[in-house]
């Protein structure tokens, strides 16, 4: 009797199932016995563990547990807060996260799983765990690999400027999702980046293309890529460091594989088939609405910020074809205003003022490359007249001027006037000798 559970051991002498055997299997079931009778008996465990408070530091040196309990409730100004507990050591360390105090406890049993995670997972100086507005409790268990290791543990509450932009990100995503896809510049900026940041993942799937179908190169293959995909993390984990040492290396990695990568770009060219810019605006889109719902750390303000964009972006162009006719309508009913009239004087200082410049832009023709001279001097009567002014010259000489002035001028206008005077004059007479046909008729009548 263990922990209020009861384990049968078999004799190990005989033909039993725990017989020793020839095979040798007996000790390692023995041995799983055993270890099931530790798991047993430890589930009475107390633990020593800390409850962590905000912007205290917690200074250690022993491998301990911890429990950050949340008290406060999320308001709608906290949708880019970020809660992490951050654990910064003299040397590495294993940091593992679980949800409560129970789960601490089966970490302190011994179990296979246990045993080999406690392999796999990433030994830092520096870790931080994140911890969600609306988790009540989260609990770490920090063990320390070497000895006079020292950390400290720190929880902070604070905005996070990377959730503010990620959320700008899927903001310009989805709105901009159709201009992107048709711009050229994303397109081979894109490429570069996808090149330069999973260049391993591209040469797996370019030798997936090489390899028979019914091949076990495939489970290497698989292997392959994930493997791949732990590099990534890996090297983006430890980028600052990696620069610091190896910049050489890395700057030389960045311009070889992007002129790669923007020589196959340009290669295939941007996307000219409607139906595969509708896909990449889709999927553009898409990441959009997802990087918005990830970066807001509120799940109701999340989506109804998401549903308030959708409509947005549904209604756009209903709402511009609304604005459209409701301009029409209202021009419609708006009473025409005629344009004001010009007086004598403002028509003859427009006048003035447009021949000029019609007479300055000839002249910069004329002055072009694009006017050809013998063309145009063949056309002309007088070439030397047109020369001088092309030169700057007044474009009417002085008898032009004169005749112009007795036809159109002040002079003309008044001789004009008397005219019309005279004329009158002798249709009224002409008239009251001569009375019209219908009076004539009307007297013989």
């Amino acid at each position: 009797m263990a922990g209020g559970m009861k384990v049968a051991v078999f004799s190990a002498v005989g033909a039993g199932p725990w017989s020793w055997g020839a095979g040798g299997g007996g000790a390692v079931r023995l041995l799983l016995v055993l270890s099931g009778c530790l798991v047993c008996g430890s589930a009475g465990i107390d633990l020593n563990v800390v409850m962590l408070q905000e912007s205290k530091v917690y200074y250690m040196n022993t491998s301990q547990q911890s429990c950050y309990k949340n008290v406060l409730i999320p308001k709608w100004h906290d949708i880019w807060t970020q809660i992490q507990i951050r654990v910064n050591s003299s040397k590495l360390v294993r940091v593992t996260q679980v949800e409560n105090e129970e789960k601490l406890k089966e970490l302190e049993q011994f179990s296979i799983w246990n045993f080999f995670s406690s392999f796999l997972k990433e030994k830092l100086n520096d870790t931080y765990v994140n911890v969600g507005l609306y988790s009540t409790k989260t609990c770490l268990k920090v063990e320390i690999i070497e000895e006079d290791t020292k950390y400290s543990v720190t929880v902070t509450r604070r905005f996070d400027p990377k959730l503010f932009l990620i959320f700008l990100l899927g903001l310009i995503l989805f709105f901009c999702g159709d201009l992107l896809s048709r711009s050229q510049i994303f397109y081979y900026s894109t490429g570069m980046s996808v090149g330069i940041v999973a260049s391993l993942l591209i040469i797996i799937f370019m030798l997936s293309k090489f390899m028979p179908k019914k091949s076990p190169i495939y489970i290497i293959l698989v292997g392959g890529w994930s493997f791949s995909l732990y590099l990534i993390q890996l090297v983006f984990k430890n980028l600052q460091e990696i620069w610091r040492c190896y910049w050489q290396y890395l700057l030389s990695y960045v311009l070889a594989v992007g002129f790669m990568s923007f020589a196959v770009c340009y290669k295939y060219g941007p996307l000219e088939n409607e139906r595969s810019i509708n896909l990449l605006t889709w999927t553009l889109q898409l990441m959009g609405l997802c990087f918005m719902y990830s970066s807001i750390q509120i799940p109701h303000i999340a989506l109804a910020i998401i549903i308030t964009a959708l409509c947005t972006k549904s209604l756009e162009y209903p709402i511009h074809w609304l604005y459209i006719t409701y301009r029409k309508m209202c021009n419609a009913t708006e009473k025409a205003v005629p344009p004001r009239l010009l007086t004598e004087e403002e028509y003859r200082i427009q006048g003035e003022v447009e021949t000029r410049k019609a007479l300055e832009k000839l002249r910069e023709y004329c002055n072009s490359p694009d006017c050809s001279a013998w063309k145009t001097v063949s056309r002309i009567q007088s070439p030397k007249r047109f020369a001088d002014f092309v030169e700057g010259s007044f474009h009417l000489t002085p008898n032009e001027v004169s005749v112009h002035e007795q036809e159109y001028g002040l002079e003309s206008i008044i001789a004009q006037d008397e005219l019309y005077e005279e004329t009158s004059s002798e249709e009224e007479d002409l008239d009251s000798r001569y009375p019209p046909i219908t009076q004539q008729n009307s007297f013989l009548t």
